[in-house]
């Protein structure tokens, strides 16, 4: 039996990660965190999740749990994610860590942490597009420097990060495969006038509106022509399928950082 401790409870991915340990016949919830002044500490995860008690209060501290647990699974703030990594760490369990928008800062502590334990680390845990990282990479060295390239991204109204983890993953995957580097290339957003595109340019663009689960489109155009490569979540469903899949494939990883494509399709990054 798989025991799970899943942080950020409460929040969509949360719930839904509850309601799928519950339906797994090798795994059991064991903890649920949330942070200190949440109005449902106290109350138990499977009332919160709607699928009815399950004996699991949720708590703030992370530490009051994790002897319990074999792996945590993270969806929470990049800085409630850090301060549960280094507690993770120095506890040596295992973890999923789904959290996006961390700095540059946060996310070269989150990679020498996470070195040191089992973790799976991915803006985006969904089968569909993990395939479409793969096919970006052959997609951009096929048509190579002739073609501009855009991401899109749209997201509902309350998505706190911009652009979303997965657009820059994407963005990173073509600029990698054109040898550029990102940082010198990606444009966020055109506003005024900006003068025509630079031939090697990334531009990158945010959406947020209603309850849009995910939609990330990469758009190769060049003259005559336009391939656009288009992924939409139509549920969040599929993204805690796929954290729950990775935290049952990490507790049995070697000890290092790991790419969610490790879990679904065993390549070794």
């Amino acid at each position: 039996m798989i025991h799970v401790i899943v942080n950020g409870a409460c929040g969509r991915m949360g719930r839904l990660i509850a309601q799928g340990i519950s339906q797994q016949e090798d795994m059991q919830l064991v903890g649920a965190i949330e942070y200190p002044a949440h109005p449902e500490i106290g109350t138990d995860i499977g009332v919160v999740a709607g699928i009815g008690e399950l004996g699991v209060t949720i708590t703030s501290d992370l530490n009051d749990v994790l002897e319990k647990g074999d792996v945590a699974i993270e969806f929470s703030t990049p800085e409630a994610s850090l301060q549960h990594l280094r507690q993770v760490v120095n506890a040596d369990k295992a973890m999923v860590l789904a959290t996006t928008g961390f700095s540059s800062e946060e996310l070269s502590e989150v990679h020498d942490l996470a070195k040191k334990i089992k973790c799976v680390m991915a803006p985006n845990m969904s089968l569909g597009v993990n395939v479409m990282i793969q096919a970006l990479e052959l997609i951009a060295k096929s048509l190579g420097d002739d073609y501009d390239i855009e991401v899109i991204e749209a997201h509902h109204n309350h998505k706190a990060d911009s652009p979303s983890g997965t657009a820059l993953r994407l963005a990173e995957t073509v600029a990698a495969a054109l040898e550029r580097d990102l940082d010198e290339v990606g444009v966020y957003g055109r506003h005024g006038i900006v003068g025509a595109r630079p031939k090697k340019q990334i531009g990158i663009h945010a959406i947020r509106g209603g309850d849009i689960a995910g939609d990330h489109t990469v758009m190769f155009a060049t003259e005559g022509e336009q391939l656009s490569v288009v992924h939409r979540a139509h549920s969040p469903e599929a993204f805690a399928k796929g954290a729950i899949r990775a935290a049952r494939w990490v507790v049995n990883a070697p000890r290092g950082l790991h790419d969610v494509s490790e879990v679904l399709f065993g390549n070794s990054k």
